[in-house]
């Protein structure tokens, strides 16, 4: 070995998809896994299937084409599929909302060069309306109290599961997940209040995850019915993580769509007045369980929720204590939610000036102010 020369050979390996100096040649729908993925470490369930619905639709139209890596899109592409989707005849804001997903995707992809650093500037979602970003159909106020107060005083309706799942969501403003996810443990008769926690690894996450965690109080008169649903009518069972469940079915924690029916079935009028379509309940196709959201008088979750905030403001609930509440901002709400009648816009925004219009009052003040 003295007489020999030595020599150091250094190999090249190529770098890899997963964090190697080599850029990966994904697809479209290799890419929006690989975010989709990504998202649900700190997301709702929810709120990524809703992000996978949108931008299956693009991934499908990039097959359609024959674009099979996403390295090879480029502003032309982003064009005409938003040129594809206009000719569909969708919503402006429906396409407003792909797009703004699409963006988001395709920041995500920019910021580990999958593509250009420019490409996600050229999405450029439409301007909409500010009317067309509201859902006009929620539980309307005087609705809501009235069905509460015909299960408040029904004898064999009173503090039903039914009841309990409409006065919590009625008066905390909480969206479906928040609801799905309360267990007994989380309701204190005592300080009366519940408390909304995010906890992903036992399937209930809240939707702005640990900034959705908060305590809301419940009024008293609430709090009897669940004390009530409490003792009497919950069943007593246990989720796959051994926790108790605050609305619980038979086997144990509902689903979303399960629970979403029981908001259905909640809110139909003819529970305390004559059917409004002139239908008799006796006959009505639309009180089975299976067709219960085809009643157009009926209200899911997210429409109790709307009507819920609305109701917390038109009743002079200032808007950052209903933004802690319903763990929504200040802006969103009054954008989205706050929804008052004219006669309300006029009480609450308008009759306190109506002093200064009045000509018999004393205006004796050298003049009207400028």
């Amino acid at each position: 070995m003295s007489g020999t020369a030595r020599h150091s050979y250094r190999v090249r390996i190529a770098g890899t998809a997963d964090g190697g100096s080599r850029i990966p040649d994904l697809t479209p729908r290799e890419a929006l896994e690989r975010w989709l993925g990504k998202l649900r470490v700190d997301r709702a369930e929810s709120t990524v299937s809703s992000y996978a619905y949108r931008l299956k639709l693009f991934v499908d139209w990039t097959e359609h084409e024959g674009i099979d890596s996403i390295s090879d899109l480029t502003g032309w592409d982003i064009e005409s599929y938003e040129t594809h989707r206009r000719n569909q005849g969708i919503e402006p804001l429906t396409l407003k909302r792909e797009l703004e997903t699409l963006a988001n995707f395709l920041e995500y992809c920019a910021n580990i060069e999958l593509v250009d650093d420019a490409l996600p500037e050229k999405v450029t979602p439409p301007k909409v309306p500010r009317d067309a970003h509201v859902d006009e159909s929620m539980l309307e106020p005087e609705v809501a109290e009235a069905l509460l107060q015909h299960y408040r005083t029904h004898p064999e309706k009173r503090a039903t599961r039914g009841h309990a799942v409409l006065e919590v969501a009625w008066h905390t403003g909480a969206r479906l997940g928040a609801l799905r996810g309360l267990d007994v443990d989380d309701y204190d008769a005592e300080e009366q209040y519940v408390a909304f926690h995010h906890r992903p690894r036992k399937e209930t996450p809240l939707k702005n995850s640990t900034d959705g965690e908060r305590l809301v109080g419940l009024p008293e008169a609430v709090c009897e019915i669940l004390d009530e649903y409490l003792a009497r009518e919950r069943h007593e069972a246990f989720d796959d993580h051994n926790r108790r469940p605050l609305f619980a079915s038979q086997l144990g924690r509902p689903t979303t769509n399960t629970l979403r029916i029981w908001m259905y079935l909640a809110t139909v009028p003819c529970h305390y007045t004559e059917c409004p379509h002139g239908r008799e309940r006796e006959t009505c196709e639309f009180v089975d369980y299976s067709k219960i959201s085809q009643c157009p008088s009926s209200r899911s979750p997210h429409q109790v929720r709307t009507g819920s905030i609305t109701w917390q403001r038109n009743r002079g609930v200032p808007v950052d204590v209903v933004s802690k509440r319903v763990n929504s901002s200040p802006s969103v709400i009054e954008e989205h939610y706050d929804k008052p009648s004219k006669f309300e816009e006029m009480e609450k925004r308008r009759r306190q000036h109506l002093d200064q219009l009045d000509l018999d009052a004393d205006t004796d003040n050298g003049g009207a102010d400028e």
